[in-house]
């Protein structure tokens, strides 16, 4: 046997074992949650895997399911209820290994024509949700960080050609004290200031927003381009005033972005859409199908009312890209319209999924978180030893045990993370005397059960 065919036959090996892991970990509802080990610790379970020679497919796999995967905490486990959880269906995680092994590149149609015409289908829904005019768009992304930073830059740029007096000027944008991390992280890297609007129950509203920028300095207020709202916030839930914000966004001129990363999937839920009434007014939107719309990570998307804005502030040239004369090649660049060249099509396994599910059974499977919030909030509010501390919202429910210390809640979720009965994690809420740490469930995956919700709530006791 030459070296050429058992290389062959190794590969088919390594392909089956891999596959067989993949089945066997979909097919489990219920997979075991893992924990972090420190660096060290991994070090001497496995040891150095790169080495000059390899240490071939079988033991660094073997490693992986052995070990390594271990030492992850599984995001799509129905009792994983901390964060913002994902629970990305079947179909689209199957997908995924397609997208990869396709080896497409999707910055651009002429390479990408097939699978970016599955994300551009995908994408239509999506925007079909929001209500924006027909001639909006988007683009997947690789999440809500790069999603609002893409969005950000298109609104800068088009702040910077309405008046070429703010060239060069150091932009400011507006947004509340319940908006997500990222909208600071991706200020900083545009190099944009950002004033945080204190909203005493994180949710923004157009008088709150009029005040604020009535209060800027005039050398602010002329440098003021944005205003991001948020539609679910990570903590709570909460969706901002969309209305009158977009009210005072156009009565100012300001482009109105909403963050939607994890409330926008409730776009699908008819019990709670009319509470993002004023999303179609909006001039960019971000959602995280990632989130709860049941795709792998890495899946983000940025959708405009105006996409032509978006790509003359993305859009890049090279002389290696104008090179086509095929028909064929001609089409719609995902590349033009947000900050990543090179990008993998993202929106493949969200096609897949909602081609193979239905939008229908999206719906429901999103209108199941939340019922579960609604359920679990019910459940508290009868428990004598607990105490709700706000109403659920979409799908997250904010919760006290009395008495309780901020010790006591990390010792708790310690305990149950490391048990392996469930990952809850405390969050800080600021009440009427100042912050505190409290507990929080939010619910994504529609195969949690209420007797998980028990199960947890029983070792409050």
């Amino acid at each position: 046997m030459n070296k050429m065919h058992k290389i062959d036959i190794d590969l088919v090996e390594m392909t089956l074992d891999v596959m067989k892991y993949t089945i066997d970990r979909i097919s489990n509802v219920t997979p075991e949650l893992g924990a972090p080990k420190k660096e060290e610790e991994l070090f001497e379970l496995i040891g150095e895997t790169i080495t000059p020679e390899g240490i071939g497919g079988e033991v660094a796999f073997k490693m992986f399911r052995d070990v390594l995967v271990k030492a992850t905490v599984p995001i799509d486990h129905p009792r994983h209820l901390a964060f913002v959880p994902a629970a990305p269906s079947r179909a689209a995680i199957l997908f995924d290994l397609v997208t990869s092994a396709s080896s497409i590149h999707g910055a651009y149609w002429m390479e990408g024509a097939g699978g970016i015409f599955c994300e551009n289908q995908a994408m239509k829904w999506l925007v079909s949700l929001t209500g924006l005019p027909k001639e909006s768009f988007g683009v997947f992304t690789s999440g809500g960080t790069a999603a609002n930073l893409s969005a950000m830059v298109a609104a800068r740029e088009a702040w910077r050609k309405k008046d070429s007096g703010n060239i060069g000027v150091r932009a400011l944008l507006l947004t509340s004290n319940g908006a997500h991390s990222s909208i600071q992280a991706m200020a900083k890297v545009m190099d944009a200031d950002v004033v945080m609007i204190d909203c005493p129950d994180e949710n923004l509203r157009g008088h709150a927003l009029r005040t604020a920028i009535d209060e800027l300095s005039e050398k602010d207020r002329k440098r003021l381009f944005a205003v991001v709202a948020t539609g679910g916030t990570t903590n709570a839930g909460i969706i901002d005033e969309l209305d009158s914000i977009a009210e005072v966004c156009e009565e100012e001129e300001l482009w109105f972005h909403v963050d939607a990363a994890y409330g926008g999937g409730a776009l699908a839920a008819p019990s709670v859409r009319h509470l993002f009434n004023g999303i179609e007014r909006a001039d960019s939107i971000t959602i995280d199908p990632h989130k709860w719309l049941f795709s792998p990570y890495d899946c983000g998307a940025v959708i405009y009312k105006n996409m032509e804005l978006a790509a003359e502030a993305h859009s890049q040239k090279g002389s290696y890209l104008e090179i086509f004369k095929d028909e064929g090649a001609q089409g719609f660049n995902p590349a033009d319209y947000q900050i990543q060249l090179t990008r993998r099509l993202r929106g493949m396994p969200l096609w897949f999924s909602l081609a193979m599910h239905g939008t229908e059974k999206y719906t429901t499977s999103i209108e199941r978180g939340i019922e579960l919030a609604q359920i679990a909030a019910k459940k508290i509010d009868v428990a004598e030893e607990l105490e709700l501390v706000r109403p659920a919202s979409l799908s997250v429910v904010l919760f006290r045990r009395k008495g309780w210390s901020a010790e006591d809640y990390r010792d708790w979720t310690y305990r149950n993370h490391k048990s392996g009965l469930a990952l809850v994690t405390p969050t800080k809420w600021k009440g009427k005397q100042g912050y505190e740490t409290i507990s929080r469930f939010c619910f994504i995956n529609p195969e949690t059960t209420e007797e998980d919700i028990d199960v947890i709530l029983e070792t409050m006791k």
